[in-house]
């Protein structure tokens, strides 16, 4: 039996087969006036790059990507969201730690004497 759900804003259906259900992303296919047909997801807001790499990290890339079972572009745009999340948290934390410093502590305590008393002799 097929449920539909929402799934990271794109639609989605689980279908119970097994212990675990499965996931399946539905892409929306969209035809322009000229009849050309064009696929397209809601999280459009995405960009293609192109990156260079050797034979060799390109082989081990592909054996990692299946082993994790993705693709070597969702293995890199994984990492590089794990990359760019960890950066704005570590920011997040420094903003915070300046902010408290700046505001000071007060540990107790009061002071009694003055300088000058202090430093009698």
């Amino acid at each position: 039996m097929a449920i539909p759900v929402k799934f990271n804003l794109l639609d989605a259906w689980i279908l119970h087969k097994g212990p675990a259900p499965r996931i399946l992303r539905v892409t929306r296919i969209l035809r322009d006036r000229s009849g050309i047909v064009t696929t397209s997801r809601r999280n459009s807001d995405k960009q293609n790059i192109t990156i260079s790499l050797s034979r060799n990290v390109l082989r081990k890339a592909k054996i990692l990507a299946a082993r994790r079972e993705t693709s070597v572009s969702g293995l890199l745009a994984h990492e590089i969201e794990s990359l760019v999340g960890e950066d704005e948290a570590y920011e997040r934390a420094e903003r915070q730690a300046t902010a408290l410093l700046e505001g000071g502590f007060h540990l107790g305590g009061l002071i009694r004497a003055n300088r000058d008393e202090l430093h009698e002799r």
